[in-house]
């Protein structure tokens, strides 16, 4: 029979007798009856143990009740903690995986006030603020349901207004095409029903007559022979002359009745082909939560991840169609939506991708060799004309492409970057300008050698020196603030940074892609050869969904095939 008890003592419980838990050891990690308790409390060896009745260990989420202080590998008590790898550890463990691991410290010291800390408060109160976020925004998505519906019902009764307000109006036009119809019908018909009876008394005169011309003849006499034919020839001459003038009067014209429909009520059924359109118009959210905590007071397990712990995963590879085999790719980016453009320096042509790598379509052609491209904001991206001193803004959302406007420089244009307020445009010589997006005022900066690709970030501008193998930061106004030259980086173009800062750059002459610390000092190459990238030209990172993506060409059979580019999780 199965226990009435919800809390069994583990002692009793393995030798098969089921007694209510009244105890958990905190240290043992054992649920004691009252029995089983009382030598617990009084072993020289357990005595000091800390206790808690057992209904308050089992309020403890599930996911804490599991939390042990011994190693499932080694079946060892926890003793140290590894701050690279945020784990507790145990000797054992320290010797198989944690040799080279630097950071470790006493697990005891890591845990020494952890409940007084301030981090147990800042977290409550990020658990409070995340709470209230998550019931303001529920909140708010019924809200918008609920618009959206009434939304849906105020067009639906726009459609059919429209369409009753149509079906009104072609009944209109059918019933006056109809009335004219009537008239002109019985005009027709009555002219001629009238001539029709004119000319059927004269055929009754002629007829009547030619019955008695016989009779003239037999019996009258010949001075009423004599004077009757001149009777008859006059009703002949008349008779004939009546048909002539019904003739010359083109009373005889055949008069057809004949319907021609509107050419514009025709053009609806060849040229309209929808009713309309539903757009789903995109505002900005009215949505207001509390903002997080973009730094903890006391760091109590979790760190930033450091640049050692920069590991990419790749996801997938851009699928080009065999008729794009041989582009040339001079930049790659990851828009906002999660869709890629790719830019092809061969025939010039800004390429549009799907999340899932597979093409969708052409978005411009230039007439002129495009260098660089970035996106702006909303749905806007720039793309550099180099010799032609002009970074065009091409609308990538319809699906004939259209320059919004065109932006002239006294320099050539090279790389282009932007935070979504400013334009950033390299000249790859010493020439940056900066360009406000609000009225597209222009402020040139010069002291900036040789920088070619370039990338933003808190207001400062990175950028790649192709042939001085370095990686520059410099501000807004062009002081320089740090210079990064590596072995691993060799004539870097492409670069990008993520959300924390760090740097990443597509090194054309090395085949690899190297990250640089913010602070311009240490480095790490996370993608090399060895993972298939040959010669990457264009970079760039997706700072929330934190995805990268890097041009790379293909080879086979120890040839060149044909350029792509691989997305990565980072």
């Amino acid at each position: 029979m199965a226990s009435s008890f919800k809390h069994l003592c583990t002692i009793c419980h393995d030798d098969g007798i089921s007694n209510r838990a009244v105890t958990w050891c905190t240290e043992c990690e054992v649920l004691f009856c009252e029995d089983c308790e009382k030598p617990h409390s009084k072993s020289r060896l357990s005595k000091t143990h800390k206790t808690l009745p057992a209904e308050h260990y089992h309020q403890l989420p599930t996911f804490m009740q599991e939390i042990s202080s011994q190693c499932k590998d080694h079946n060892m008590k926890f003793e140290l903690y590894c701050s690279f790898h945020t784990c507790p550890c145990c000797v054992q463990c320290v010797s198989d995986i944690h040799q080279k691991c630097q950071d470790l410290k006493a697990l005891s010291d890591v845990l020494r006030h952890v409940k007084a800390s301030a981090s147990v408060q800042l977290l409550e109160k990020d658990l409070k603020d995340v709470k209230e976020n998550l019931d303001t925004t529920i909140k708010y998505m019924k809200t918008r349901i609920s618009t959206i519906n009434t939304q849906k019902k105020i067009a639906v009764e726009e459609i059919r207004s429209m369409g009753k307000s149509i079906n009104d109006y072609l009944t209109k036009l059918e019933q006056d095409i109809l009335n004219d119809l009537e008239s002109k019908h019985k005009k027709l018909i009555l002219d001629m029903a009238t001539i029709l009876q004119q000319m059927e008394e004269q055929a009754s005169q002629i007829n009547q007559m030619q019955s008695q011309f016989s009779k003239m003849t037999q019996y009258s006499t010949e001075l009423q022979m004599f004077i009757g034919l001149r009777e008859v020839e006059k009703t002949t001459s008349q008779t004939a002359k009546y048909i002539e003038d019904l003739e010359i009067g083109d009373h005889f014209i055949e008069k057809n009745l004949q319907v021609n429909i509107s050419s514009a009520l025709q053009s609806i059924l060849r040229d309209v082909k929808s009713f309309g359109d539903i757009n789903i118009d995109t505002n900005s959210s009215t949505l207001q939560i509390k903002a997080g905590r973009k730094k903890q007071a006391q760091d109590l397990i979790l760190k930033v991840p450091g640049i050692k712990q920069i590991k990419p995963s790749l996801l997938t590879r851009l699928a080009i169609p065999k008729d794009m085999m041989y582009l040339r790719i001079y930049a790659c980016r990851i828009l906002p939506d999660g869709k890629f453009i790719i830019l092809d320096g061969r025939k010039n042509q800004l390429l549009l991708f799907g999340k899932d790598g597979t093409f969708i379509r052409i978005v411009a052609t230039f007439s002129e060799s495009p260098f660089d491209a970035c996106f702006v904001r909303s749905n806007t991206v720039a793309v550099t004309l180099g010799l032609v001193h002009q970074t065009p803004l091409v609308d990538i959302e319809k699906n004939k492409s259209k320059i919004i406007q065109t932006i002239k420089l006294s320099h050539f244009c090279y790389g282009v970057a932007s935070d979504g307020k400013n334009l950033v445009i390299s000249s790859n010589n010493r020439h940056i300008t900066t360009v406000n997006l609000d009225d597209m005022s222009h402020t040139i900066i010069e002291r900036m050698e040789g920088v070619g690709r370039i990338s933003l970030f808190q207001g400062n501008i990175y950028g790649t020196n192709y042939s001085g193998d370095k990686v520059c930061c410099y501000k807004s106004t062009g002081e320089p603030l740090w210079t990064f030259q590596h072995q691993d980086i060799g004539r870097p173009e492409g670069i990008t940074i993520d959300m924390q800062g760090f740097v990443y750059i597509g090194s054309n002459g090395t085949n690899n892609v190297v990250v640089v610390s913010p602070d311009g000092q240490t480095s790490k190459t996370i993608i090399s050869e060895a993972d298939g990238i040959i010669r990457p030209y264009g970079i760039d990172v997706n700072k929330e969904t934190k995805m990268i993506i890097v041009s790379s060409e293909t080879r086979e059979n120890s040839k060149t095939d044909y350029e792509t580019a691989f997305v990565y999780t980072i």
